[in-house]
């Protein structure tokens, strides 16, 4: 286009034209670029100010004393499983005699039995879940904008081999 723009002479004009109607055609229409770059950067601030909401405070004694005791069941439960194998053993009249006693426990007081251990586990692996990346010391810095938060290509990506992506990442950084 360019040799041609040369002898007919209308370059700029073409131009000037062109643009006029991508900034005519944008009075109707949302320009969808500039409206995901406005949407991304609000969602980096979201981010930002949700880290910040949730900064680690410093334990205090009281604290580290309740993660200790939140810490105890399972081992206890796992050694007193182990004990009732040694006890078995042991003393197997007097095991048999106790898990008679267990048999006569009514089912719907086994059933609450379940459901609050698995309520204690299933809280623990989704306390453990949500915090599986730790607390960061400083909250992220927030991106400015959209193009800082498209990350440049590494040469171990998929397409460091194709010339042209290679040069548009360049242009990116």
């Amino acid at each position: 286009m360019g040799m041609i723009d040369r002898f007919i002479g209308m370059g700029p004009t073409v131009s000037a034209v062109g643009q006029a109607a991508t900034g005519m055609a944008e009075v109707f229409t949302q320009n969808a670029t500039r409206r995901m770059e406005l949407d991304e950067e609000a969602y980096a601030r979201a981010i930002t100010q949700l880290g910040q909401e949730f900064q680690a405070v410093p334990a205090g004694g009281f604290d580290r004393f309740v993660d200790g005791l939140n810490r105890m069941p399972r081992p206890l439960m796992t050694l007193g499983v182990l004990g009732l194998f040694a006890y078995a053993m042991v003393e197997p009249i007097g095991f048999s005699a106790r898990m008679h006693g267990l048999a006569l426990v009514p089912e719907p007081l086994w059933w609450l039995l379940g459901a609050i251990v698995s309520f204690y586990f299933g809280a623990r692996e989704a306390h453990h879940f949500r915090n599986r990346g730790g607390i960061p010391a400083q909250p992220a810095q927030a991106a400015t904008d959209a193009s800082a938060l498209i990350a440049a290509p590494q040469p171990g990506d998929d397409f460091a081999d194709n010339a042209a992506l290679r040069d548009w990442a360049a242009t990116k950084v």
